[in-house]
């Protein structure tokens, strides 16, 4: 039973600090049903693969007492040292844990951080063929290859064969991959090699954090990972319906906030000339290729939409709540399909480097950086002028200096509970030269806004062009 998994994000081979396996050794380790073997058949900056070889013993299985044959003959000729199964998910828990719950004491900055990764599985039990298969992991952003294998019986309709090999691509953190892998590769295989209680319930819970609620084909998944016991199902989704409350009522504070924001700036009409002042700059740029980082509910991609000069609009965010905002305002489901390939949603993070974000003409960052925590924003200056490096970047920020206009502000506060820092004039031309001679973009700043005399605009613009 073989998992290999590949990263092309240079530099690839920070895959062994996430594995906490040496790329130059080739360890092995004794678990209940056998030995797992991990070694690294390519090791480059360019390209690195890991791989994860289980060498299952059938009589060890037998004698443990597994669930997953009845009949004597069938305890020992079975698919189970062969096809991916629950014996995969628990290799991964045990030999690859600290990666699987995003630990790398060595390198923590690696933990959250894409990473360009293809996980192959030559021999992956599909019980409800590759329909399911693509109904578990497309929905989570996954590029899928299944190949179906051929039965060893001649006779066998290939179509009824129910194992695949099976390729999955996609550009995110290698935790990320590890615990869908660890979730849904038992889901497809339908079963378990051991005792089903109540802690699966928790586990389920716990590495489906982020995804599970969401997910269009959770009852499946909640239904096979706990081996259709219907009491442990319905447990599952009556607690994921509770996040999905608890996570609402947390979006609906943040939208409060937004607001607060919005009617503090509403009587300078502030959302409204920063829109149209950064639309102006990227007409006048003559891009054709847009990004915008930190989209929100897309306002800015709706804009720009409009607009057939852009042929390709790119939106990328970190909350998928917020994405899913952008899909209903910029209406996807209803977009003819001329329309809608000039647009895409993309999740991720802007202070790791994203080959997705590559080759754009321009990019936007609308009131984003004073989200980002101070100690990040070198982080956010790398992934995106030393990494994507657009031809052109604008960006928009608060001017503190201003806020000295808004009755409502206490000396000191902040326009929105979730910045992390208002920069004055003098503070934002200084970061924006020095990130300029970094990485070879001239600079120049604009006021946004009504200007005052002495404290100028409610918003200050940075244009870099290189």
């Amino acid at each position: 039973m073989l998992l290999t998994i590949r990263n092309t994000q240079a530099p690839a081979d920070e895959l062994g600090w996430l594995l906490h396996k040496h790329p130059e050794k080739v360890q092995s380790f004794e678990v209940s049903f056998g030995q797992v073997h991990v070694f690294y058949p390519e090791v480059s900056e360019a390209a690195c693969t890991a791989a994860m070889l289980l060498d299952i013993d059938p009589v060890r299985l037998v004698r443990g007492g597994s669930e997953q044959a009845e009949g004597l003959l069938a305890q020992y000729v079975n698919d189970r040292p062969y096809a991916a199964s629950s014996f995969m998910s628990v290799a991964i828990a045990q030999v690859l844990r600290s990666a699987l719950t995003g630990q790398a004491k060595a390198r923590p900055e690696l933990v959250d951080k894409p990473l360009a990764l293809t996980a192959a599985l030559p021999v992956l039990a599909c019980r409800g063929g590759e329909g399911l298969l693509r109904a578990l992991f497309e929905p989570l952003g996954y590029e899928v290859r299944a190949e179906p294998l051929p039965s060893a019986d001649e006779d066998a309709a290939w179509e009824r064969t129910p194992y695949f090999a099976v390729e999955l691509r996609r550009t995110a953190p290698l935790r990320e991959l590890l615990t869908h892998l660890y979730v849904l590769i038992p889901v497809l295989d339908d079963d378990k090699h051991y005792y089903i209680g109540d802690d699966e319930v928790d586990k389920l819970l716990r590495f489906g954090e982020g995804w599970l609620a969401g997910h269009p084909e959770r009852e499946a998944i909640a239904r096979r990972y706990l081996k259709h016991r219907a009491s442990l199902t319905r447990r599952a989704l009556e607690r994921l319906a509770e996040g999905e409350a608890d996570a609402a009522a947390e979006e609906a504070a943040l939208a409060s906030r937004d607001r607060a924001e919005e009617a503090l700036e509403r009587p300078l009409s502030l959302d409204e000339e920063r829109m149209r002042a950064v639309t102006e700059v990227l007409v006048d740029s003559g891009a054709a290729q847009v990004l915008d980082l930190g989209c929100g509910s897309g306002k800015l991609l709706a804009r720009l939409l409009k607009l057939r000069q852009f042929t390709r609009l790119v939106g990328v965010d970190v909350a998928h709540t917020v994405l899913e905002r952008a899909a209903q305002r910029l209406h996807l489901e209803d977009m003819s399909e001329r329309t809608r390939d000039r647009v895409t949603l993309l999740h991720g993070s802007l202070v790791y480097r994203d080959a997705r974000l590559d080759g754009f003409d321009a990019a936007a960052a609308v009131e984003v950086i004073e989200h980002v925590e101070p100690s990040r924003l070198a982080s956010f200056e790398r992934a995106l002028f030393a990494g994507a490096r657009p031809r052109v970047v604008v960006i928009t920020t608060p001017n503190a200096e201003y806020n000295a206009k808004f009755a409502e502000l206490a000396a000191g506060q902040l326009r929105h509970a979730d910045h992390r820092f208002e920069w004055t004039r003098a503070e934002f031309a200084t970061w924006a030269s020095a990130v300029g001679e970094r990485h070879g973009y001239a600079v120049e700043l604009r006021p946004v806004g009504p200007v005052d005399p002495e404290l100028g605009a409610p918003t200050q613009m940075g244009v870099f062009r290189r």
